[in-house]
């Protein structure tokens, strides 16, 4: 899908590569045996190893490694049998050692593909250049003292995958649909959670600008954007800014910013370092990490279905269109809640019940799909009551919100509040008659052509039957009275 920015001088074309740091689902740190666990008292999870002190040596994390693998293979790439840990040198409070160990020129994970669906239906390819580990630093506090800075190391070490994007995206749409792609990935995987709000997965946004057919103009970082919603807001409010200065025949620094949500503006930070700032050089306590592939075989064989060749299943096998497929398959606790329902039933029937009504629910009471008031077995009962004509569609969507209340089987609440579905004829031609004859007026007019009273008719005897009609055939015995 086209996308552009008019400015005073014409149109300009968008360009951004995306950096997503995802932390490692992973029990402990990725060069230490202190723990990972979200939400733990400041600095209650930190070996001498995360802290630097003297003498401490790394011992690299073998699940690191593997998820970080599986992650490699689960974005079609290519892994490295041989990769390498550098140390990056800065200077930061919350980095005690005044280095990271990460990896630059010998990433365990090579250049890959991400498939996004846009919101036209399209599809496009987002190639990603590697995926290296890296430690992550601690987290400075501001917000705790007036005048002073604490620091909590509680994060520093913890595992890191940084993915990073070739410059392939060119529109806010397409940046949050790379996002929302690579998380779900992740997800499948178990590789990561996920959960942006608790800073497990951000992404470093670089924008640029250009007119059609130029090279790459100088590209700005906004850094540690924790939404997808923002991913978007930034990559706009930031192309937006670039146009202002270049057309005000101004030049764009290169430098690090950050995006104030509040103003949905990007502010500066600090200048951009460029690689030879760090001073890379291979780490000397770690050996470079060698693999077999025979041990990257065996990870790939125990992979499970991920979200694309899960979609190609559900339209094959159970016949839905691409869209639904698509929202059903985005979170995996949705595609298997999905599969209970449709399991030897009618499958757009239950795509349309989880899609509809239950993901209306799960809004509405700010409830997950694994915490849902109704569960995936009895909402496939509902369907049995509606396809054995025990209830009728209207009389259903009473029952659902009966079982969101109560959580109850919709079996019993059938027959407690004595909802099953009248098919006696003689009941329908009795409610029939005395609709009838109460309107009679409406009835001639019906019979000198007044084809549309018939949905009137039709409701009108619904409602003296409480709904509780079988629509067939209350349809075909009105028909046949009227005429």
């Amino acid at each position: 899908m086209a996308y552009s920015i008019e400015g005073s001088t014409g149109t300009w074309e968008v360009v951004v590569g995306l950096e997503v740091h995802a932390q490692v689902i992973s029990k402990s740190k990725l060069f230490s045996g202190a723990a990972t666990d979200f939400g733990a008292e400041p600095n209650s999870q930190v070996s001498f190893v995360d802290a630097a002190f003297p003498g401490m040596l790394p011992v690299l994390n073998r699940e690191a490694v593997a998820q970080a693998v599986r992650t490699g293979l689960g974005l079609n790439a290519k892994i490295n049998l041989v990769s390498r840990f550098d140390r990056k040198n800065y200077f930061y409070a919350d980095l005690p050692s005044g280095y990271q160990i990460s990896q630059f020129e010998h990433p365990i994970v090579g250049e890959g593909k991400i498939e996004i669906e846009l919101a036209d239906g399209s599809t496009k390819l987002i190639g990603v250049t590697r995926l290296h580990l890296e430690q992550d630093a601690g987290k400075s506090l501001h917000d705790q003292h007036s005048s002073k800075t604490f620091v909590d190391l509680n994060r520093s070490g913890v595992p890191l995958m940084e993915i990073v994007s070739e410059p392939d995206i060119r529109s806010p749409e397409e940046a949050g649909a790379y996002v929302k792609k690579l998380r779900s990935i992740l997800r499948y995987l178990g590789t990561c959670d996920g959960n942006m709000e608790e800073g497990s997965m951000r992404a470093d946004v670089n924008v640029s600008v250009r007119k059609a057919g130029e090279a790459y103009r100088t590209r700005c970082e906004v850094k540690n954007v924790n939404s997808i919603r923002f991913v978007m807001l930034a990559v706009e409010a930031e192309a937006k800014r670039q146009i202002e200065v270049w057309e005000a025949g101004e030049t764009v620094v290169q430098e690090t910013r950050l995006f104030d949500s509040n103003r949905g503006i990007t502010r500066s930070m600090r200048s951009k370092e460029d690689a030879h700032d760090y001073r890379y050089f291979p780490d000397p306590d770690l050996l470079p990490l060698v693999l077999e592939q025979d041990y990257v075989d065996e990870l790939k064989s125990k992979l499970p279905e991920l979200p694309d060749a899960k979609k190609s299943r559900f339209i094959d096998d159970y016949g839905l269109s691409a869209y639904d497929a698509s929202v059903l398959v985005a979170e995996q606790a949705n595609a298997e809640y999905f599969e209970i329902v449709a399991r030897g039933r009618d499958a757009k029937q239950a795509a349309n019940w989880v899609t509809g009504d239950l993901f209306a629910t799960l809004n509405r009471t700010g409830t997950t799909i694994e915490t849902a008031p109704v569960s995936a077995e009895n909402l496939g009962r509902l369907l049995d009551l509606i396809a054995d004509k025990t209830i009728n569609g209207r009389i259903a969507k009473d029952v659902f919100e009966a079982m969101v209340d109560s959580g109850q089987d919709p079996t019993a609440i059938v027959e407690a509040k004595g909802l099953r579905q009248v098919t006696d004829t003689g009941a329908i031609d009795a409610a029939i008659d005395a609709v009838i004859a109460a309107n009679a007026d409406k009835a001639a007019e019906y019979r000198l052509g007044k084809d549309k009273l018939f949905g009137f008719f039709v409701g009108q005897v619904m409602k003296a039957m409480a709904g509780k009609g079988n629509p067939a055939l209350v349809n075909d015995i009105l028909k046949k009275k009227l005429s």
